[in-house]
């Protein structure tokens, strides 16, 4: 429990990362009160055929410009984006009431509803890009994501359960014109956060007929990076699985429990608890490298209570059940969403979350449909077993491949994640950034008297002094001595110039360097990182040796 204090301190202290995560605690609200009144919307007019149905007319649409909205989040600066699509949805959802308050034809309230489910899918995008950008460090990268779950769920938790009372008293028009009010007052939340306006601003003017090609770089980037495409396969699983409770909820509630259209809110409502539950003990995932069992754990945990309500549904269990299911859920997510902040480059990190995002609205359409089908043929109890097994199915037929990530990986050493974020040209980079930069650091040895760069030469590694004194000379004069904490090698690196000068050792030496490719990609890929290097590398190459006495800064 302190730890878990301790986190929502840390975030608390962090204006940005708190005012993010109440606002999102509002969407969550939002998104899933008016999803549970659209599919007892639908269920009311034709039972659980008609509730798949309604669910993807809305989703679809999500699938397919999800990974094309995500783009405005790499493009434009990401708390203004953030902003715009609460402002939008608070709109989207008000037309909506206005549709269903009006009794309009089915035709028209689902091109309402549909809209107002497409508004939505530019948030997740974009939160999960800004927040590296927002956190100053890797753990409370991790702390901001497990929050922000934790805010989430808490939505999950609050949302349903107010669209119960609501379609108890009202109807459905109720829940959309409550929840419009809802979004505006999340969209002021995020008014005017203290955000660079470096981060995420576009460098170069794009031409209209290159933003599908770049809308789609998340999407080139999954199929390059084996392991973030493995990860957004397990975490789309989950989501199948998510979408189908969506309709078993209100199967379960009207036909297995016989407890009417409120208790499909108050189901999801237990869900959404367990996830906040959930959310909590994801907070023991900050600081670990190896993230994949808790993936691995959370989507068992998930699956197994969905089948066992299926086995022995009962009034007295089923919100417990699935108040565990919803824990497993969120522990799972954090874990997932976790490792692509680390894997993703930033430049691309909206993208590749909007392909997420689109997966997500493609799978909740699966589970759905899904759903539908497997209760009309088997009945509510079968289908909650068959759908229970989907995710471990997929988690299980991946396993090797998966477990070779944390193989891979390497924990993260916090002293040195410290001592690279102490570097002046490497400070203004996100947590993802610099744990990537830590894992692909090689320690080298120096003895006394050896050069370890000869002016003239081709650049090919950044070098940080990790102990020892080198020499620094140019056209055979002394220039300067650096020392532990210094760096060498950005110059010749950032401008694909010669070697500037010579670097000698003067005692035994402890180095720490880094390949081109790491370099160029950390500093030149975050809009601040590359204006700080460019205006480190101007300073250097202006400075002129006067009596060996200027600061280790020529390189």
């Amino acid at each position: 429990m302190k730890e878990q204090i301790r986190v929502v301190r840390t975030v608390i202290r962090n204006p940005g990362l708190f005012r993010i995560a109440i606002a999102y605690f509002w969407f969550a609200m939002a998104e899933f009160a008016t999803w549970v009144a659209m599919l007892v919307y639908g269920y009311q007019r034709g039972g659980a055929s008609a509730a798949g149905a309604v669910a993807a007319i809305q989703l679809i649409p999500c699938g397919v410009i999800a990974p094309f909205v995500g783009f405005m989040g790499d493009r434009f600066r990401r708390d203004r984006v953030l902003f715009a699509s609460y402002l939008v949805q608070g709109l989207t959802f008000g037309l909506a009431a206005v549709a269903l308050a009006a009794d309009a034809s089915f035709v028209v309230v689902m091109m309402f509803a549909s809209i107002a489910a497409s508004s939505l899918v530019i948030t997740r995008p974009t939160q999960a890009a800004l927040l590296p950008s927002v956190s100053h460090g890797p753990e409370e990268l991790t702390a901001a994501n497990a929050v922000s779950m934790f805010a989430g769920s808490a939505g999950i938790v609050v949302g349903p359960l107010v669209a119960g009372i609501l379609l108890a008293r009202w109807g459905p028009s109720q829940v959309f014109a409550v929840f419009a009010i809802v979004m505006v007052i999340a969209g002021l939340l995020v008014a005017r956060l203290d955000i660079s306006s470096g981060d995420a601003a576009p460098s170069v003017t794009i031409g209209a007929m290159n933003v599908v090609r770049a809308s789609l770089g998340g999407f080139r980037f999954l199929r390059a990076e084996r392991r973030a495409s493995l990860i957004v396969l397990v975490l789309s699983g989950g989501i199948v699985l998510s979408g189908a409770l969506d309709v078993l909820f209100v199967a379960v509630a009207i036909s297995a429990l016989g407890k009417g259209q409120s208790w499909a809110g108050f189901l999801s409502s237990a869900s959404g608890f367990g996830a906040l539950v959930g959310a909590a003990f994801a907070v023991a995932l900050i600081g670990r490298r190896r993230l994949v069992p808790a993936l691995a754990g959370g989507t068992f945990v998930f699956s197994g209570p969905v089948a066992m309500i299926g086995a022995a549904p009962a009034a007295s269990t089923a919100p417990a059940l699935f108040a565990v299911a919803g824990a497993g859920g969120s522990v799972a997510w954090v874990a997932g969403t976790t490792l692509l902040q680390r894997i993703a480059p930033d430049v691309m990190l909206a993208r590749v979350f909007g392909v997420l995002e689109g997966l997500r609205a493609f799978a909740l359409a699966i589970g759905s449909l899904g759903a539908s089908a497997l209760i009309a043929a088997l009945g509510v109890r079968l289908a909650l077993v068959a759908i229970a097994a989907l995710a471990p199915v997929v988690m299980l037929a991946l396993w090797i491949p998966l477990s070779s990530i944390d193989r891979e990986a390497r924990a993260p050493d916090p002293a040195l994640v410290a001592f690279v974020r102490r570097v002046s040209i490497f400070s203004p980079l996100p947590p993802p950034a610099i744990e990537r930069i830590v894992a692909h650091l090689e320690r080298i040895e120096l003895a006394a008297g050896q050069l370890l760069i000869r002016e003239g030469d081709v650049g090919d590694r950044f070098v940080l002094i990790g102990s020892g004194e080198a020499e620094v000379t140019r056209d055979g004069t002394y220039f300067t001595t650096l020392k532990t904490g210094d760096y060498v090698g950005e110059i010749a690196l950032l401008r694909d110039v010669p070697r500037t000068a010579t670097v000698t050792a003067m005692a035994p030496m402890e180095l720490l360097t880094l390949d081109r490719a790491t370099f160029l990609e950390a500093v030149t890929g975050y809009p601040r990182s590359r204006e700080r290097a460019e205006a480190i590398v101007e300073a250097r190459l202006a400075i002129e040796p006067v009596n060996g006495h200027e600061p280790p800064t020529t390189r």
